[in-house]
């Protein structure tokens, strides 16, 4: 639901707050006052594409905050968005002179994509010119699905696990091909790359070893100078060691002096043993360090069969043996291929025709659904004043030779047509002239509809245009009953539905200083009479205003009347 809606510098309105009900939310003022103005503001937070033209002449930027209450489908989307659910939805959006903009939910910066995702789930916006959720197919048949319920679920549930297995069939035939030749080629490159492979006699750490060798051969000069410099130092006469060796025996004759010269003898004993030691090693590794050229040259070559190796086939040893193991998976199925390929065929067959099985009787179902739907839709119509109205769900042919185009979805598709004439054929709902039928149509469809929508705000622009008398009683009447189960906010001229509402809100233009701006004030008991009267038609006349009053007392009894 749509709690409360700030605007600023968007069109001729300046600022203002809007704080919308619960239940059924109007619109209403003098022609051009800036009412539709209020469902723009609306679209613009919720992703619609903006223009630059919308910002208030001599104003920077235009800004647009709504706040809405946390629903669980919503929670959910933010959760697929890793946005943190909280106790409110908060929506902002911002454009500037310049064309940039910003997005933002809970504070947090997204594009019109991710927007999109949270705000689909929100609200249900109808206007003369745009009808965002119907007129698109999928959602027909989506809608639909809805309606059907829980007969569905089973079956689209068989579906989806025989689109699977058809996939990884596909899949595996995918690797197998349909050529024989083509097969034999394959074959013969898998034989070439094992081979390759196997004769390398690659092992893990290999390169590593190489790396370390290669390092030690190109400094060879070096190492072996420092080593033997080493050596000099502690083995030389006079050297490390014999200096060393001296001094331990100074100290040695001194431990009847005192115990702590006996224990610095013992340390000297120790450095010298270790320094005599060091000098092992020293010998060790320059003896290792002079490395035979044709080691050497050993290295160099099994250094670059690995690197040519390693471009064909991946980026180190250990991926190199991952392709080997694939290609002897894919060597062994292509030897095996002509009966593989015949097995592989026979499923494919097979699950083919399940699947256009189960399509058919997914299509069932929802032929099912739509006879009652459409039936109650009809209805509904006659009650807003289309006695010849008729509505039908078209569904899409199709046959066994489809089976491979089927998605979760099933086969065929749907389509909503509508004929509001005696006379006239039914037509898609996107070729529908009428704004005033279309508005009508839409509205029987969502009267059936606020059971099963998790939608919790609808908006009507304008939906009463064209009509009036014992329609507008029975328009005014349905839009009532669909706000007790979800929020409604909706534009009216007509003083019958303005009657209705919860919460009305008037929209008027004024000048001052040289420039016009829009004011959207929240109308208590008094202005809302003094509106209704204005909208039969004289905003001071005795009898308006008293038609006024039976207006609002008549409303106020069917309200009591749904509680």
């Amino acid at each position: 639901m749509l709690q409360k809606l700030t605007i600023r510098n968007v069109a001729l309105i300046e600022r203002a707050e809007l704080d919308f009900c619960r239940g059924f939310n109007v619109l209403s003022g003098e022609t051009g006052a800036g009412k539709s103005v209020i469902l723009d503001c609306i679209d613009f937070v919720l992703g619609a594409k903006a223009e630059k033209t919308m910002i208030r002449t001599g104003a920077e930027d235009c800004f647009v905050r709504a706040e809405f209450t946390m629903t669980d489908s919503v929670a959910e989307a933010l959760g697929e968005l890793d946005l943190e659910a909280e106790d409110m939805l908060i929506l902002t959006r911002k454009l500037s002179l310049s064309g940039k903009g910003t997005l933002k939910i809970n504070g947090n910066t997204v594009t019109a994509t991710m927007l999109k995702r949270i705000t689909s789930r929100l609200v249900d916006v109808h206007g003369q010119s745009e009808h965002f959720f119907l007129l698109k197919e999928s959602n027909q048949l989506r809608l639909l699905d809805k309606i059907a319920g829980e007969p569905l679920l089973p079956i689209k549930e068989e579906l989806k696990e025989l689109l699977f297995e058809r996939k990884e069939t596909l899949a595996e035939l995918q690797k197998i091909g349909t050529d024989e030749s083509e097969r034999n080629r394959r074959l013969d490159i898998l034989r070439f790359q094992i081979d390759e492979i196997k004769r390398a006699e690659l092992k893990e750490g290999e390169e590593e070893e190489l790396t370390a060798f290669r390092t030690r051969y190109a400094n060879l000069e070096k190492l072996l100078s420092g080593l033997s410099s080493a050596r000099e130092f502690l083995l030389a006469d006079g050297g490390g060691i014999d200096a060393m060796n001296g001094a331990r025996r100074s100290v040695a004759s001194l431990y009847k002096y005192g115990a702590e010269y006996g224990k610095l003898a013992e340390r000297l004993e120790t450095a010298v043993a270790e320094a005599e030691d060091i000098a092992s090693s020293v010998e060790t590794l320059i003896g290792e360090t002079d490395v035979d050229e044709r080691e050497a040259e050993r290295v160099e070559a099994r250094y670059d069969e690995i690197r040519a190796l390693k471009k064909k086939y991946g980026g180190n040893i250990k991926e190199i043996l991952r392709f080997l193991e694939s290609a002897e998976s894919e060597r062994e199925l292509l030897e095996d291929s002509d009966e593989r390929f015949q097995t592989l065929q026979t499923r494919l067959n097979h699950l083919e025709n399940k699947i256009y099985s189960v399509c058919v009787r997914l299509t069932d179902a929802r032929k099912t659904a739509a006879e009652s739907f459409t039936r109650r839709v009809e209805e509904e119509l006659k009650t807003l004043n289309i006695a010849s109205a008729r509505f039908q769900t078209e569904f899409g042919e199709y046959a066994r030779e489809d089976a491979s185009k089927a998605t979760s979805d099933g086969l065929g598709g749907v389509k909503f047509l509508f004929s509001a004439n005696a006379g006239e054929p039914l037509k898609e709902l996107g070729k529908i002239i009428s704004g005033g039928e279309m508005s009508r149509f839409m509205l029987a469809i969502k009267a059936q509809l606020t059971d099963t929508d998790a939608i919790g705000t609808y908006i009507f622009d304008e939906i009463d245009a064209g009509i009036g008398g014992k329609t507008a009683n029975v328009v005014a009447e349905k839009l009532c009953k669909i706000s007790r189960r979800a929020q409604v906010i909706s534009v009216s001229h007509l003083a019958r539905i303005a009657a209705y509402a919860d919460r009305e809100f008037f929209i008027e233009k004024h000048e001052e200083d040289g420039k016009t701006y829009t004011e959207i004030k929240l109308l208590d008991e008094e202005g809302r009479l003094r509106e209704i009267s204005r909208l039969i038609g004289s905003e001071t006349g005795e009898s308006a205003r008293k038609y006024a009053s039976e207006l609002l007392q008549e409303a106020e009894k069917y309200k009591s009347s749904l509680k």
